[in-house]
């Protein structure tokens, strides 16, 4: 039955079910799991699924004109150089928009010479990868935040435990390490940089 001359079902609406299915179950795992997990942001949360699924849906939908290959590439170079007027994106945030982009161009654009086996294992290693290298100490995502402070009796080296205790009673932070920089003597304050790791806080903790 067609309706307009364009048929009103076929067999590949259920592949676009099942293919969105995976891809918004691996979107989920990445974004929700590891992204948000490690970072404690929302900034990017709704841009991620968004772009995610509008991507899933274009590709999905035009791949039967036989521009898989060119379309796919030009998604990735428009978003691969993507940049909000309001706002630059960080770096690791791109890289995550790289990440979604990616798991969609690949589970709408798959066809019958990619098993399942492949697309599962590929979705997977995909998902593996951040999740791994979060993990690992040296490339956590350390946040920072300025600090003035009155106190300058405690920046002395042998009262640091107290200096650090007291700066997470006041801002609530579990804090990593300091940077101490210029002293106002004339009004007995310092400027203090905090760093601490977003996934150590807790969850009444607002990370910027």
């Amino acid at each position: 039955m067609t309706f307009f001359e364009s048929p009103l079902y076929d067999d590949d609406f259920v592949k676009m079910l099942v293919r969105f299915g995976m891809n918004l179950a691996f979107l989920t795992l990445i974004v929700r799991y590891i992204y948000y997990r490690n970072s404690r942001s929302k900034d990017y949360l709704f841009t991620y699924y968004m772009l995610s699924v509008v991507v899933f849906f274009i590709c999905f939908t035009l791949k039967k004109l036989e521009l898989e290959l060119g379309m796919a590439l030009g998604l990735f170079a428009i978003f691969g150089v993507l940049r909000y007027r309001t706002d630059t994106i960080p770096v690791r945030e791109m890289s995550y928009l790289f990440v979604v982009i990616g798991v969609a161009v690949i589970n709408s654009l798959a066809n019958r010479k990619v098993s399942w086996a492949e697309l599962m294992f590929t979705n997977c290693a995909i998902a593996a990868f951040p999740a791994v290298l979060e993990s690992l100490s040296f490339l956590r995502q350390e946040y920072r935040q300025e600090v003035l402070y009155e106190r300058i009796d405690l920046i002395r080296a042998d009262r640091h435990d107290e200096m650090i205790a007291d700066l997470e009673q006041r801002t609530g932070l579990n804090i990593s390490r300091v940077e101490r920089g210029k002293i106002n003597l004339l009004e007995d304050t310092v400027a203090i940089t905090v760093f601490y790791y977003p996934h150590e806080q807790g969850p009444q903790v607002p990370i910027e």
